[in-house]
């Protein structure tokens, strides 16, 4: 099993998207937030199920697809991963 880490980045990032979205619905920020953090338990045992990041073209940093968003992560060995960013699908990712 895969430990996965998250960066202070992507906690901040998720914490700017939930405030945005629950100026709206704190449901569904609640909801949002959840969603991010339960679809990258399937990290742990599949380590590559995400794609590779196009703009990165490196076999080791990928993103998994969540509704609008992306997150972005690297895969450092066979037992740990870094959750790097949370990025809204628009904005073009720097790297």
């Amino acid at each position: 099993m895969v430990i996965v880490k998250w960066s202070d980045q992507s906690i901040s990032d998720i914490q700017n998207i939930a405030e945005f979205i629950s100026k709206d619905s704190p449901k569904y920020a609640r909801i949002q937030v959840n969603t991010f953090f339960e679809r990258c338990e399937v990290l742990e045992h599949f380590p590559y199920s995400g794609r590779v990041v196009p703009e990165a073209g490196k076999e080791n940093i990928r993103e998994l697809i969540v509704g609008a968003y992306r997150i972005i992560y690297r895969i450092l060995s066979e037992k740990r991963i870094d959750i790097l960013t949370v990025h809204h699908s628009y904005k073009l990712l720097k790297i």
